[in-house]
């Protein structure tokens, strides 16, 4: 199973700190945002390589920090060529240029890269590995105006995904999609030809929506929250939150 990471973004909304730096390599206390979840990542025996996919601006910055690192899985960076926000190519996109520029015929786990976690991706695809078919993450949220800015899915009793919808105005559950997936090896040739045949192409939810349409998933219900940095504010209650653990 190879671990992609989608690294790619520009990170307007954190101003200057990332205007000449990459988010994913924020400091959280001795380590990183990326790292700390690495760590976990790197520890599933059924990863057998890292692969980060980032843009041309900040690629320089992603090769300096791995030659500090020392994982047991190899760490592969890809630049996907691009140089300012507006002609970024979209999470699915550099997704599709991983899978390709690599040849990939394996199990993906794919991972958004500016979140910190309080459980282990162990959990995940070891679920996936149980039902035997592509999966995605869910959590509860009860907040509606929260669940209109995020991916929605309907579940069956036996966690089967019977739709996704991506931001929706009216919600059909409370079972709300975070940016972590795990697409099977058989269902690659769906991945490579999905936004030929019409799938979105700037956030990662977009695949996860089309392949609903297209093949069985399964949702994992997080058994732990997470901490999304998305702005100023939350990097730095991070920061504080994390430092000292």
């Amino acid at each position: 199973m190879k671990n992609i990471v989608i690294a790619a973004g520009y990170a307007t909304r954190l101003g200057e700190l990332t205007k000449n730096f990459p988010k994913p390599l924020l400091k959280i206390g001795e380590s990183t945002i990326l790292g700390r979840m690495l760590d976990d990542i790197d520890r599933i025996p059924e990863i057998d390589e890292h692969v980060i996919v980032t843009n041309h601006k900040f690629a320089p910055v992603f090769e300096e920090w791995r030659r500090g690192l020392s994982y047991e899985k190899p760490v592969t960076i890809i630049d996907d060529g691009t140089e300012t926000n507006d002609t970024r190519l979209g999470a699915v996109c550099d997704l599709l240029l991983a899978v390709d520029r690599l040849a990939i015929d394996d199990d993906l786990l794919v991972v958004a890269a500016d979140n910190l976690l309080f459980f282990s991706f162990q959990e995940f695809v070891d679920f996936a590995r149980e039902k035997g078919t592509s999966c995605i993450m869910c959590h509860r949220q009860d907040d509606i105006e929260k669940l209109r800015r995020t991916g929605v899915v309907e579940l069956d009793a036996d966690r089967r995904v019977l739709g996704m919808e991506e931001k929706p105005q009216q919600p059909k559950s409370h079972w709300a999609v975070p940016p972590f997936y795990i697409y099977k090896k058989e269902d690659l040739p769906l991945v490579r030809h999905s936004v030929e045949n019409g799938c979105g192409k700037d956030a990662p939810g977009n695949l996860a929506h089309y392949m609903v349409e297209h093949t069985v998933m399964h949702a994992w219900e997080m058994t732990a929250g997470r901490f999304d940095i998305g702005s100023l504010d939350t990097y730095y209650e991070a920061v504080e939150r994390f430092a000292k653990k």
